[in-house]
């Protein structure tokens, strides 16, 4: 028992550690960006650090065999390296216009996009006639609301920072283009809908590739190609790139050996362990961790609407979880009947032929 303890555990405390990463990885990247660090280098460098990671993990686990690459699979990873360099990119341009509690709120959206853009692909099925169906249906409309509340109604400071800020008007922030929540979650939504198409392709991927970290490489490779043009076009200052040892190179290492190295082997193990929907559960808790370190390590305001907005997404979230919960029992309940069927049959046809 003890055992099976530390093993039921384990998943849980990894799950824990992959949002506290996700979450602190926002407070870095944000802290640098106040720093004067151009996010569009950030996610340069971060990629192509990436891809080093990558190209020696590939070749050290995929020396002897590894699947056959083909013209269709490079350009699925190239539209995948798409989606997540333009989802980095929208990330942290909302993130500077907005706080990491907005971002991990907007995050949220990702489920409801997902199960929007399954069900357009035939990749999840609806019946109207169903609980499950509706419960789903419903928790992905009211997360989407969430969203909207948290993006349009900041509403009085529950949790004020004591600076000479605070003195500035609402409107003279929404002005400001460094706090524009508005436009902030404008980018933040379309992070969280290019991450779920991401989600979609990725498995279709996975199923003709299994190799994943020479996955993980080509996405990273193409990504830093990506991202270098487009942030050659956007950066025309040359000091910009340049690195220092300050919290910009901190957050490059940060972002690229702590969140897209380990937090996703991390999270691919806890998905192995325990599966998708105890691994979705998880996605709300980086709302609790975005709040306590917005507030106490940047010295964030609180928001009543954030924590209004956060509350009716993760009930819609939690609504979808348990459709879909419902909907997987309802499955293995008709698979168990059927079993027990066929082998109630079984000894009558014995019977008749002993007879």
């Amino acid at each position: 028992m003890g055992i099976h303890s530390m093993r039921a555990a384990l998943p849980f405390a990894g799950m824990v550690m992959v949002i506290l990463v996700q979450v602190s990885n926002m407070v870095v990247i944000k802290e640098a960006m106040s720093k004067g660090i151009n996010k569009y280098v950030i996610v340069v460098y971060s990629d192509a650090l990436s891809c080093l990671i990558f190209l020696f993990s590939s070749l050290a686990i995929h020396r002897s065999e590894r699947p056959r690459m083909t013209i269709l699979i490079l350009c699925k990873m190239f539209l995948l390296s798409a989606f997540g360099c333009s989802a980095d990119i929208f990330s942290y341009i909302g993130l500077q216009y907005s706080s990491p509690t907005l971002n991990t709120a907007m995050i949220n959206l990702v489920p409801a996009f997902t199960f929007v853009l399954a069900v357009s692909f035939r990749m999840e099925k609806l019946n109207w006639r169903s609980k499950s169906s509706q419960a789903k249906s419903l928790g992905t409309l009211v997360s989407i609301a969430g969203a909207f509340v948290v993006t349009f109604y900041e509403g009085p400071t529950i949790i004020r920072r004591l600076t000479a800020t605070d003195t500035t008007s609402l409107d003279e922030q929404l002005l400001s283009p460094q706090s524009n929540w508005i436009l902030g979650g404008f980018f933040l939504a379309i992070e969280a809908f290019l991450l779920s198409a991401w989600y979609i392709l990725q498995a279709l991927v996975l199923k003709e590739f299994p190799a994943l970290s020479i996955t993980l490489f080509f996405q990273s490779l193409f990504g830093t190609i990506l991202s270098t043009i487009f942030t050659l076009i956007m950066v025309t200052d040359p000091s910009a790139w340049k690195l220092r040892p300050d919290i910009g190179l901190f957050a490059i290492v940060y972002s690229s050996v702590i969140r897209d190295s380990f937090q996703t082997s991390l999270l691919l193990w806890c998905l192995m362990r325990i599966g998708p929907l105890y691994v979705s559960m998880f996605k709300p808790l980086s709302i609790v961790f975005s709040i306590l370190m917005g507030v106490i390590i940047l010295g964030e305001q609180l928001f009543l609407g954030s924590l209004i907005g956060a509350v009716i997404i993760i009930t819609g979230f939690y609504a979808v979880m348990w459709g879909r919960a419902k909907e997987q029992n309802t499955i293995h309940d008709s698979g168990v009947r059927s079993s027990e069927s066929s082998g109630e049959k079984l000894p009558l046809l014995q019977n008749s032929a002993e007879e």
